[in-house]
């Protein structure tokens, strides 16, 4: 295409941040001629990623058409591509995105990169892309379209996430890269990845698949990089790709092929039910493109991003991970003023159980300040800090952390039997028993020892903050500090304010909650917070419907339409029956029959049995007849239709009563609860605007929880 072209198809498209393609001309080592450097750069601070839009397309179309123009007349060898520090690009301008107006302007947008990446391998001299920092969707097709590529080990976030996003790689992703590295490898990058909370590829991962051809270090990875492009042309460097697809597919080839596509399918049905569009769409795209040429890869990945950009699951999904993720999630509501925040030098963590030593690990990793674990006796100390120290090992033998990050960990997680090592402690946070008398005189003990000015933080997931903080001289130190399990992967932190913590206290904890990393939203102190009284809710709405004689597998499935990342009856074995019969039993007496305490769940407790389901040997699940026995059931049974309506209405309700209560500030933060501390598909856009979708949140309130 010519320049014009390009921007004929960007005047039909939404303005966007232009990214500029600022061009050096370079000589390279060896005598070998010139390359013509491009890079990437959107001009804003070094902590804003490059995304690319339109214009910004255009902008890049018209600087390699010139380049393709110098290369005829022998002025260049070659033509590289790079970012600014940090980034080489974050992908396409998800808001430009979301202005498309029309599915045909969706397919305009898709043919406009398909068409500027092409140019990278039409130059009629060899490209190359120096991936010097984050790549995601677009922002890795650039590399993906180009003869050849180099990654820097610093680089992270390298990634296409599209499925994620309600998406499809629509700028040559879906055709490329299985044959570059591999239709197996594709999937996990295209599927796996995306639809296992986004994860991403180090620079180092990325090499090891075979995305990147070289591996270089940070320091002077420009230079090596250029180095390295010198020895390709000069034919002293050989370029191979042991995982690269060679066509003609053979037979073997095929058939690895077809493993991949089943393999993928029966991945997203076990993570979303086939409830969101988009990771089907990539299948149907990778299946299709086995005997596809280029152009008509190109032409089915234009067609499929123009129909995805207008359904509901990718406005769901950017108003999920755009309007709450990326932009609610950096400035939570009624947050007190950052520079009230006073310093944590050192943290006591009062237990050494399980979730003792997730905590003591993630406040050593990322504060990098001594935590000291304490227990009752020597036994339990020795055995919750060489957890610690266990768990850092494996993140070594992993290669996630340094020698030398692990053994400074290592040394500043220590364990004592005695409270007197919290007294130069400025953050006290308790891991202990969930009962309220049992908090209350750990926080009486710690209060003898730390210093008036000592944050108290309470890990509870359901006791009341006040209560814990009544008896203390000193309540205004008191916060909830509730953590989500596995602590080192679930981004979530709900902070609670009892009536009494001050301005001081709240601004520390959340100047904490972001050294750990952890989004924080802000919650009043009631029964439950927000994730577990909504979770609890759902449960019981199911756990009722089981007593009442609804069948165990329509009890289970209700809710799959939903695409929740695990069964009710699952995240009951994960939770634990008695921890979750244990909970209800408290937001009944807080909240009254809304919650319904099983009677059948309770006689699973009393007789030791910790899940409902038993496994078979052909993988189906059942009720072991032992089990059955001890249960029994009503004789009003209902559908998976009434069930998943029934749970509808009661989460509608249940939410509506948490915000005429202040527990947030708002329906998003219920939302940005959700998505980050239960794993709430993306594709629903939150819970409330789901709720309003479906018509229950006007069938038990009167109104939606959104107007927009």
């Amino acid at each position: 295409m010519s320049a014009r072209d390009f921007q004929q198809l960007a005047d039909q498209l939404p303005n966007e941040v232009v990214t500029h393609s600022y061009v050096q001309d370079v000589a390279l080592p060896g005598d070998t001629g010139t390359i013509a450097l491009i890079t990437l750069d959107n001009g804003l601070d070094r902590r804003r990623p490059t995304t690319l839009g339109p214009n910004t397309l255009v902008e890049l179309g018209t600087v390699l058409e010139a380049q393709r123009a110098r290369a005829a007349r022998g002025e260049i060898v070659a033509v590289g591509v790079t970012g600014k520090p940090y980034f080489l690009a974050a992908g396409a301008d998800l808001s430009a995105i979301k202005a498309l107006d029309g599915a045909d302007a969706g397919v305009q947008m898709a043919r406009l990169g398909h068409d500027v990446y092409t140019t990278l391998n039409t130059l009629g001299v060899p490209s190359f892309v120096f991936i010097n920092g984050m790549a995601l969707g677009g922002g890795l097709e650039i590399a993906l379209n180009a003869t050849y590529r180099t990654v820097s080990t610093g680089a992270g976030a390298l990634a296409l996430p599209e499925a994620f996003l309600g998406l499809v790689p629509g700028w040559g992703g879906v055709y490329l890269l299985p044959r570059l590295i591999g239709p197996a490898n594709a999937v996990k990058v295209m599927i796996e990845n995306p639809l296992s909370n986004n994860r991403t590829l180090s620079g180092p991962a990325a090499y090891k698949l075979g995305i990147a051809d070289a591996l270089f270090e940070p320091a002077d990875f420009l230079e090596q990089s250029l180095a390295w492009a010198a020895g390709v042309l000069a034919g002293t460097v050989t370029v191979e790709r042991p995982n690269a697809v060679v066509e003609p597919l053979s037979a073997a080839a095929g058939a690895a092929w077809d493993a991949a596509v089943a393999g993928a399918r029966a991945f997203v049905e076990a993570k979303t039910s086939n409830a969101a569009p988009a990771p089907a769409r990539v299948i149907d795209l990778l299946e299709r493109g086995k005997t596809f040429t280029k152009a008509e890869s190109f032409a089915a990945e234009d067609a499929a991003l123009g129909e995805l950009i207008h359904t509901d699951e990718f406005r769901s999904t950017v108003y999920a991970f755009l309007d709450l993720v990326q932009k609610r999630a950096k400035v939570p509501a009624g947050a007190p003023d950052p520079l009230l925040a006073r310093p944590v030098t050192k943290v006591g963590v009062v237990g050494a159980g399980l979730m003792a030593g997730q905590l003591a690990l993630v406040f050593a990793r990322q504060l990098t300040v001594p935590v000291v674990m304490t227990d009752v006796d020597q036994a339990r100390v020795d055995k919750g800090v060489g957890h610690v120290h266990a768990e850092v090992d494996r993140l070594l033998a992993l290669g996630r952390i340094s020698q030398d990050a692990a053994n400074r960990t290592k040394a500043l997680v220590s364990g004592s039997v005695s409270k007197e090592a919290f007294a130069d402690a400025d953050f006290v946070i308790e891991a202990v028993f969930e009962e309220l008398a049992v908090k209350k005189q750990v926080f009486a003990e710690v209060e003898a020892i730390v210093s008036p000015e000592c944050i108290l933080a309470t890990n509870t997931s359901s006791l009341s903050v006040t209560a814990m903080a009544e008896d203390l001289r000193h309540p205004e130190r008191v916060v909830g500090f509730h953590f989500f399990n596995p602590v080192a992967v679930m981004p979530l932190l709900e902070i609670v304010r009892a009536p009494k913590t001050d301005d001081a206290v709240l601004a520390t904890a959340f100047a904490t909650a972001k050294a750990l990393r952890k989004t924080a939203v802000l919650v009043k102190d009631a029964a439950a917070f927000v994730v577990n009284r909504v979770l609890l809710r759902l449960m019981a709405e199911i756990s009722k419907a089981f007593d009442e004689g609804t069948d165990a597998h329509v009890a289970d499935n209700a809710l799959r339409p939903m695409g929740l990342p695990m069964t009710p009856f699952t995240l009951l074995a994960m939770v634990g029956v008695p921890v979750a019969q244990h909970v209800t039993e408290s937001l009944q007496a807080a909240f009254g029959d809304r919650f319904h305490v099983s009677a059948n769940q309770q006689k699973l407790v009393d007789a030791g049995i910790k899940a409902l389901w038993a496994t078979g040997d052909d993988g189906s699940a059942s009720i072991p007849a032992d089990t059955l026995a001890l249960l029994a059931f009503g004789n009003t049974p209902s559908t998976s239709a009434e069930l998943l309506a029934k749970t509808q209405d009661a989460l509608a309700e249940e939410i509506g009563l948490m915000l005429d209560e202040g527990v947030v500030a708002g329906p998003e933060d219920i939302d940005l609860c959700m998505i980050l501390g239960a794993g709430w598909p993306m594709h629903l856009g939150g819970i409330t605007p789901y709720l309003d979708r479906v018509g229950a949140s006007e069938r038990v309130n009167g109104k939606r929880f959104h107007t927009a």
